[in-house]
């Protein structure tokens, strides 16, 4: 069947560009849009498609882990996301990071190049009322577009804020003081640890607590709302002295093997009091990202306190920690699992203008959404995934939560069926949904393209 209309695929994002590739892979012709770089957004610095703003990490990269199995189902899909992330992959521990610079320039690059893909620079002021078209928008969506999808949906958004993490140059860091070593020694030494004793750490807490924070933008301040998986630094350390040791400080695990071993009962006097990790955000390790350092500190207050954390007194800032307004939409009210509006079926949403959280279940969102509006054109019925797929559960998840307080989600094996029989052991449990996971996956896969080669006999 040929398609002349194209689908119309709004928003460069993650979620949009893949969006669009598996539009134009089922052989169906695509415009995207993107505003960029006719009209900035707050949070992005280049005008490639799938920047990624936050940070350069996808998550967790082990299957048994939500984020890791959203990975591989992904990968198994034939995802251009994950297949480009995984060729630039840069060394991050059990997480799949990227050089996010090549990572977003060669994505761009391939679907500028792909026959079917009409790539356009322009703002999109309203949905477009013929044809098929995928809303990719994004946390950042356009003023006047935001106001005709509230028109269209007759509701208003709902908002939390997002914040990115500084990145500090290599050759900034005093290496006589941080180490090297994953957590428990996990995979590849890929992070560096900034070990701090009770009384630094008491110092930093008090720095930052007491800092100034920037002024918000006037569209932020109406509802300052934080995601409690994103939350700012400074936000963390008000909520009580021990907050930050408890989540992105935490020291358990984390030992200086040029210290002895610290799994010997007597070198345990050794052991830092609280732990600054640096992630790897380049190929070449010539610029680390501060792990769990989102804020909204004022530039100046950011360098000020983050050089009290040893081994950064002279670290060197490429960028400062930024913050700013996530919107998504009320999904449970509007979407369908297959990620089609209930009133509008050729009108389809991905990303976090739904409600999931974090790069890959955007890049889940439009995997979905771009296969499902290929669908469309060619007449075929659109896919629901398995709800035992990590994919399937957060879909499943968003259209059918309780609209009253709904929030966004990410990946996470809670919103999974439960297991025919219960497993205590948490890594065990985790490796049991993972293994029916995939193997439904499989399943459905290969009954997906049994019935289409039916239908298309």
């Amino acid at each position: 069947m040929t398609v002349e209309q194209p689908i119309q695929v709004i928003g460069g994002g993650l979620a949009g560009t893949e969006a669009a590739w598996q539009i134009a892979q089922a052989g169906v012709p695509v415009i995207l849009y993107e505003m960029r770089p006719q009209r900035s957004s707050p949070a992005h610095h280049s005008e490639h498609l799938a920047e990624l703003v936050c940070s350069n990490s996808f998550g967790a990269q082990a299957s048994d882990r939500a984020s890791g199995l959203l990975h591989e189902e992904l990968r198994r899909s034939g995802s251009i996301i994950i297949a480009t992330a995984d060729e630039f992959a840069v060394p991050a521990g059990g997480a799949l990071a990227v050089d996010r610079g090549v990572f977003s320039q060669t994505l761009t690059e391939r679907l500028a190049n792909h026959p079917l893909i009409d790539l356009r620079r322009e703002e999109v002021h309203q949905i477009p009322v013929d044809g098929i078209t995928v809303l990719t928008t994004g946390p950042l969506t356009s003023p006047d577009l935001a106001a005709d999808l509230q028109r269209f949906t007759g509701m208003d958004y709902m908002s939390f804020f997002d914040a990115a993490s500084p990145i500090v140059v290599g050759e900034s860091i005093n290496y006589d003081i941080v180490f090297r070593a994953s957590r428990y020694d996990r995979g590849e030494a890929a992070y560096l640890n900034c070990p701090l004793n009770r009384e630094q750490y008491l110092q930093f807490w008090q720095a930052l607590c007491e800092a100034e924070q920037a002024e918000l933008k006037d569209f932020e301040r109406e509802t300052a709302k934080f995601f409690e998986g994103c939350l700012p630094i400074e936000e963390m350390a008000k909520r009580g002295e021990d907050t930050m040791r408890y989540g992105p400080l935490k020291p358990v695990g984390l030992f200086d093997a040029r210290l002895g071993d610290f799994r010997d009962p007597d070198n345990r006097s050794k052991r830092p009091y609280a732990v600054v990790q640096l992630r790897q955000e380049d190929k070449a390790g010539h610029l680390w990202n501060m792990v769990g350092f989102q804020t909204n500190l004022r530039w100046s207050e950011q360098k000020r306190v983050f050089r009290m954390i040893p081994g950064l007194e002279n670290a060197e800032f490429v960028r400062m920690g930024v913050m700013h307004r996530n919107t998504f939409i009320n999904a449970p009210e509007l979407l369908q699992p297959t990620l089609q509006f209930k009133t509008r079926q050729t009108l389809l949403a991905a990303g976090q203008l739904i409600g999931t959280e974090g790069y890959t279940a955007a890049t889940a969102g439009g995997w979905l959404a771009g296969t499902n509006a290929a669908r469309l054109a060619l007449g075929q019925v659109p896919l629901t995934l398995p709800n035992t797929t990590m994919m399937g559960a957060l879909f499943d998840f968003i259209s059918s939560a309780s609209p009253k307080h709904f929030q966004p989600m990410p990946p996470n094996f809670g919103i999974l069926p439960d297991l025919p029989k219960r497993i205590r052991n948490k890594q065990e449990r985790y490796g049991q949904y993972r293994d029916r996971a995939l193997a439904d996956l499989a399943t459905w896969q290969q009954q997906i393209a049994a019935s289409d080669l039916h239908l298309s006999a």
